[in-house]
């Protein structure tokens, strides 16, 4: 019997999320992950409010939403309200009752500087990380870092010289002039952004085009390829040596864990990188060397030689095949995060992206590894 559709809208229901929800959806352990987390930032949370006025939207509720953009790559903050207002499983995670109003996007904007005067953001990636050390999960001898590019939401026509007038209007085009590079010699010590002075034109491989970028970099475990530290720098063409190892004594210092062994590709080759890593850190190196043969004089090139012998032991095998998951780790924050081409202006609010997008990525991998095992 042909059933008939319902065209008036009940008035009242009953709905209840929790037996909607399937008990082995991964959403569940990360809110359970997140909530514990969130708990432990109560101290931070008070010192970034103030204890009188009216009160404003819970912060735990909008890293939690922020968290969902990640996980659903909603595009934009503005999406992610609408989302919120229909969608019960996103009312769940956040602790919305089925009938509150949600906020306005532009609560995301105005909570933003106060996120980072207080570094409430990075403390919340940080917790993440002690939670999978505390749990065994991440790895304490072997880690692996590399860096990225980050495409800027600027055009390449803002793209002009230094001495020009910030004001000079185009030549033809109006809001969108028609623009000519052909024959220009176009630099970053003679041309800047207008739209985003601090992206630099950068390619990370030859053969690929010259983009307006920034540069990211990422601290992994090698067991299970969790996201340990990131950072955004400056794309010269030189961040990738000192922010590795800017991470790696960040790391050590605020977890009190000192890896065995660091693995990375071939544009960490650099003598005076891996001399720095062994002498200053006590760290062993495992980065492959494009040369047959060093010639090189010094202690730079006496640690490439070193380097250059270990290349044929199991260790270093073993830590170039795990090195493998941090493509997989920028894939994801690229592609399904959003990281590719980031949609806000300015270092510091990249910054806060790539810890949130750490954040959910770590979670989600530790649902996985928590219904494994």
């Amino acid at each position: 019997m042909r059933g008939n559709p319902k065209l008036q809208n009940p008035m009242f229901f009953v709905a209840n999320t929790e037996e909607r929800l399937a008990k082995d959806h991964p959403l569940r352990a990360i809110k359970r992950r997140a909530d514990q987390v969130l708990k432990t930032m109560q101290r931070a949370f008070a010192d970034a409010y103030s204890a009188t006025g009216r009160p404003g939207i819970p912060p735990e509720a909008l890293l939690k939403a922020l968290l969902l953009q990640a996980l659903y790559s909603i595009p934009s903050e503005r999406r992610l309200v609408d989302a919120l207002n229909w969608n019960l499983l996103y009312r769940w995670f956040c602790d919305l009752d089925p009938d509150q109003a949600v906020w306005d996007a532009t609560a995301f904007t105005h909570n933003r500087e106060r996120f980072e005067w207080h570094g409430l953001v990075q403390k919340f990636f940080e917790r993440v990380v002690a939670t999978a050390l505390v749990e065994q999960y991440a790895s304490n001898d072997h880690f692996t870092v590399d860096g990225t590019l980050i495409q800027s939401w600027a055009s390449l026509k803002s793209f002009r010289p230094k001495d020009e007038p910030l004001d000079k209007p185009p030549s033809e085009g109006g809001s969108t002039p028609s623009v000519n590079f052909r024959g220009q010699k176009r630099t970053n010590e003679t041309h800047r952004s207008t739209t985003d002075p601090e992206a630099r034109l950068a390619r990370k491989s030859d053969g690929t085009p010259a983009l307006l970028s920034h540069s990211g970099h990422a601290l992994m475990e090698n067991r299970h390829g969790l996201c340990l530290d990131i950072a955004v720098a400056v794309a010269d063409g030189h961040a990738e040596r000192d922010t590795a190892e800017k991470l790696l004594r960040r790391f050590r210092r605020r977890h009190g864990v000192k890896p065995e062994t660091v693995s990375a590709d071939r544009g960490f080759e650099a003598g005076e990188f891996l001399r720095r890593l062994e002498e200053d850190l006590d760290i062993t190196s495992h980065v492959p060397i494009t040369a047959e043969r060093v010639t090189s004089p010094g202690p730079a090139g006496d640690a490439r030689r070193r380097m250059l012998r270990r290349t044929k032991t199991k260790g270093y095998a073993l830590s170039q095949r795990a090195r493998k998951k941090i493509e997989q780790m920028f894939g994801w924050m690229k592609q399904a995060g959003g990281l590719r081409k980031v949609r806000h202006v300015g270092r510091w609010k990249i910054q806060q992206v790539a810890y949130l997008w750490a954040a959910a990525f770590n979670l989600l991998r530790l649902a996985h590894l928590e219904a494994a095992r």
